[in-house]
């Protein structure tokens, strides 16, 4: 997945993530390094966050520009 380069590329810390998820920075840790598994409405709120789609997240497509509504 590329939630660290995401969270990094924007200067955002794992607790500012997790902060707006309302979930614990060790959660979210545990999402970016791949020892949880991600829910997928954490998913969602994910590309919603960094405004990419969860196939970019998920490496599916390169393109991170999200998909249109």
């Amino acid at each position: 997945m590329r939630l660290k380069s995401l969270r990094e590329d924007r200067d955002i810390t794992q607790q500012e993530v997790a902060e707006f998820l309302h979930i614990r920075q060790n959660t979210y840790s545990q999402y970016e390094s791949g020892k949880r598994g991600l829910p997928v409405d954490m998913l969602i709120r994910l590309a919603e966050f960094f405004n990419t789609s969860t196939d970019y997240i998920l490496e599916l497509t390169d393109t991170q520009k999200p998909y249109p509504r």
